[in-house]
């Protein structure tokens, strides 16, 4: 079943985890037993995937990221150059916390920036966009962009990764998808 995806002769992929066709892991990767990476990714250099990780399918992960247990990522995420997951709150080296470990939910098409760290325990809504270095403490809506530390919303932005600017009713054009979104109870969706 092998041949169905590419292993770098230097990374290490435990027995036990599966991987779909068509993925890439390049060089220095360790991949645990009980990680499930999809169709279609590419791990970059230097990638951790830890023991009940989710993977979904066409996930891109740059170097030097390590996704630690509790991380759940949907299909067509953007994980950035060394961008960070924590998986517990209060970490200390002498306490064992495993059974403290906090589920962290990237949705469907987001991107996470370079240098970004997600704090366990967060949701990173569909299509969002987090940008470069920002620290993310709290749930980030579908489609919004956020920058800073801690993070904080600064527009929306559409599926393809063009800002969005509504008008008084609530309404804006992507003219690189030719989609229109609605704007509504603080809460982006495309227009049916």
């Amino acid at each position: 079943m092998q041949d169905s995806f590419y292993v770098h002769p230097s990374s290490w992929v435990d027995e036990g985890a599966r991987i779909g066709a068509g993925t890439s892991i390049w060089h220095f990767c360790h991949i645990m037993p009980t990680a499930l990476i999809g169709e279609r990714c590419n791990i970059g250099q230097n990638v951790f995937i830890d023991n009940r990780v989710t993977i979904g399918n066409g996930v891109k992960i740059q170097n030097n990221v390590s996704v630690y247990n509790g991380v759940e990522v949907e299909d067509d995420v953007f994980l950035g150059p060394s961008m960070v997951f924590t998986n517990v709150i209060n970490p200390r080296s002498f306490v064992e916390r495993k059974s403290e470990f906090r589920r962290t939910l990237l949705r469907r098409g987001c991107t996470v920036g370079a240098n970004a760290t997600i704090v366990c325990g967060v949701q990173i809504g569909t299509y969002a966009l987090i940008g470069a270095g920002a620290v993310i403490i709290r749930d980030v809506p579908d489609y919004a962009m956020m920058v800073g530390n801690p993070a904080r919303q600064i527009g929306w932005i559409s599926r393809t990764g063009e800002k969005l600017s509504f008008d008084a009713a609530g309404s804006a054009w992507c003219a690189a998808e030719g989609q229109s979104y609605l704007l509504s109870d603080g809460r982006v969706a495309p227009a049916e």
